[in-house]
């Protein structure tokens, strides 16, 4: 394979120029030549202005995939066509990165999941909270064992007022759901990778539609129109791993809180806890006394932390290209992100039934 990679992006909305196309844009050994969204002008635009000299644009992804030399496709679309996009670009014989979450309902996930297995091509899911500083020096205290065996952990994703107006977040259709698969999924995702246990045994989920009706509702993102506002407006979830640990995932996007933060992690262990509620901070026991610790992520020199100003989305696009041109394992595996969209889909069956929901591991 080219060390220079060719890259198609398919969708060309908010998702793609916040974050996928100007990170990609800095990676020496990629170049975006295709473009495709159904508002062509939208393409076009991506295509001026990330793409490389001759870039082509298109408004049928089927289209893109009928070109050989493309490597890779960015998934940047709705929920719902996810699965959809992800199975043909890896059946045409391209390496996917999908937006999170993985897909809209766990069928079509494991979809994706067998064509990746069937083509033997790469497959990652847009977890861009891994990437962070602070989850990346976590992740090496875990690893190295500093916290023990950890055996709770808590999922944050909550916002007091922060309702996303645009776009489709607001039409379950498209979505599968409001904030609990929109940033309840970082959350849940970035506290199963730092455990590092992905064995759910059974989930007890609730969500809640209670302010999401209201008029001139104070806003962030200014009023929602209460009539398209077709998801939850709060989740929750209790969750039990195979090995007794718990789980709790908190997500919101209109909750009276005060106390608010998104993709943050609380975890407790044998050994010791930490969390990134105020910054990143570790605690545990130490000749009789407890102690906790501030982590300086901003001092170079310090284990698992290079020093680096390199954002979590320029960090997420380099280690990405890397994985395909070193043949290596993408950060975030398919089969973890699986596992983030089983759980999901098990708190709203939960929340519909008033049921728990066991899995047959």
């Amino acid at each position: 394979m080219s060390k220079t990679l060719k890259i198609g992006i398919i969708g060309c909305g908010g998702i793609a120029n916040g974050k996928h196309m100007p990170s990609l844009k800095k990676q020496a050994q990629a170049e975006m030549v295709a473009f495709c969204d159904i508002v062509e002008e939208r393409a076009q635009k991506a295509a001026d202005e990330y793409g490389v000299e001759g870039a082509k644009v298109y408004t049928d992804f089927r289209e893109l995939l009928q070109d050989g030399s493309i490597d890779v496709i960015h998934v940047c679309t709705p929920n719902d066509s996810h699965s959809e996009i992800t199975v043909a670009s890896l059946e045409a014989g391209k390496h996917v990165m999908c937006e999170k979450p993985m897909a809209k309902t766990v069928s079509e996930a494991k979809a994706m999941l067998d064509a990746a297995e069937r083509t033997g091509k790469k497959l990652t899911i847009g977890y861009n909270n891994r990437f962070r500083d602070d989850s990346m020096y976590l992740k090496g205290i875990c690893e190295e064992g500093e916290l023990g065996e950890i055996y709770y952990g808590k999922a944050l994703a909550i916002r007091r007022r922060a309702v996303p107006t645009w776009g489709v977040f607001l039409d379950e259709e498209k979505q599968g759901g409001g904030p609990l698969i929109d940033i309840g999924t970082h959350a849940l995702d970035l506290t199963l990778w730092l455990m590092d246990n992905y064995k759910p045994k059974s989930v007890l989920g609730s969500t809640f539609h209670k302010l999401g009706h209201r008029e001139n509702a104070a806003n962030a993102f200014g009023p929602w129109d209460p009539k398209e506002f077709k998801v939850e407006d709060s989740a929750f979830g209790f969750i039990t791993m195979e090995n007794g640990a718990t789980i709790v995932l908190e997500s919101s996007w209109a909750l009276n809180v005060v106390e608010t933060g998104e993709a943050k992690a609380v975890l407790a262990g044998t050994e010791g806890g930490a969390d990134m509620k105020d910054g990143l901070r570790i605690n545990g026991e130490k000749m009789s006394r407890l102690y906790e610790t501030k982590v300086d992520l901003n001092a170079g020199g310090v284990a698992f932390y290079s020093g680096s100003k390199e954002s979590d989305a320029d960090r997420e696009a380099r280690m990405w290209i890397e994985a395909i041109i070193e043949d290596k394992d993408p950060v975030v595996k398919p089969e973890q992100a699986f596992v983030v969209t089983q759980i999901l889909e098990a708190i709203y069956e939960s929340a519909k039934t008033g049921k728990a929901v066991y899995f047959d591991n």
